[in-house]
């Protein structure tokens, strides 16, 4: 590959400023963006996606690994013109798509097998995580960088303050790693929190529940997460005509007594299985 500028040259002759709007705080350090993008492991054979690339810090640390090819999505026009000297110097491994991260169809973006490495945005990252928890079968693994707060939510376990709706939906159906901490300084400009590197690789599927049951599960029950579950899964009834709680809760073998953080997944998965099979959810008009 041909000798690239230093990604700050990059920026400077780009008027790159990170906009707010779009989340954006970019990773200089090559030895760090390096670090992530071998996170994920081996990479031979496999079509790596990564969104949000910016300058381009973490594309260069992907093109030193044994990847297909990289797949950029990038929303701003600026770091779309910033990365075709990368696009060209890279001989056909990188593909950038001027796109929407939100918005694009990851089945047809590039062939199986697929993983994703991302620098996401703060302000659109658990909303891509749960979108892609959605289709989670097009993928190999997910190698993300979140601020830690969300990262300590996505690893927790059963009984801590961080255990919530978003530790179950993805504990559910995938194995979750943190694997380091990166501090505010090592950004341009620096965010005014840590971030840290998850590692997110899906579990073969020994159950049936939907997605969208899983979803109104947790939100009621850790919608209220100090109260009884036989206080804070009331809600469900506006979804689910006849549902009360105690006897679901009786036959799911769960504890009426109990808070939502204190239930594990085989817990939220055996209760997600009877809403889903005996309370037909309410079918609403559309206006």
């Amino acid at each position: 590959m041909a000798t690239l500028p230093p990604l700050r040259e990059v920026i400077d002759r780009h008027g790159l400023l990170a906009k707010r709007s779009l989340g954006q705080n970019f990773l200089l350090d090559l030895n760090l963006t390096g670090r992530i993008a071998r996170a994920g492991g081996m990479y031979t054979g496999i079509n790596v996606i990564e969104v949000g690339p910016g300058p381009g810090g973490l594309t260069r640390g992907l093109l030193e690994t044994d990847a297909a090819s990289i797949h950029a999505i990038e929303r701003d026009d600026r770091c779309v013109a910033a990365l075709q000297e990368l696009v060209e110097a890279a001989g056909g491994r990188i593909i950038l798509h001027a796109d929407d991260a939100l918005k694009i169809d990851y089945g047809v973006i590039c062939p199986p097998p697929r993983a994703i490495v991302a620098n996401l945005p703060y302000n659109i990252a658990t909303t891509l995580l749960v979108g892609w928890l959605k289709q989670l079968t097009l993928f190999q693994s997910l190698t993300l960088m979140f601020q830690r707060e969300v990262a300590d939510r996505l690893a927790a376990e059963t009984r801590t303050k961080d255990y919530g709706r978003l530790s179950v939906l993805v504990q559910w159906l995938a194995h979750v790693e943190k694997k380091f901490d990166i501090p505010p300084e090592a950004f341009t400009p620096p965010p005014k929190v840590t971030s840290s590197v998850v590692h997110i690789v899906p579990k073969p599927r020994t159950d049936t529940v939907r997605i969208d049951t899983m979803e109104r599960l947790t939100a009621a029950a850790f919608g209220q997460r100090r109260k009884m579950l036989r206080q804070s899964l009331k809600s469900l009834g506006s979804s689910y005509p006849g549902f009360t709680p105690e006897p679901f809760l009786e036959k799911a073998g769960v504890s009426a007594t109990a808070r939502a953080e204190e239930i594990d997944i085989d817990g939220f998965v055996r209760m997600a299985k009877i809403l889903q099979a005996e309370y037909p959810p309410l079918q609403r008009r559309k206006s």
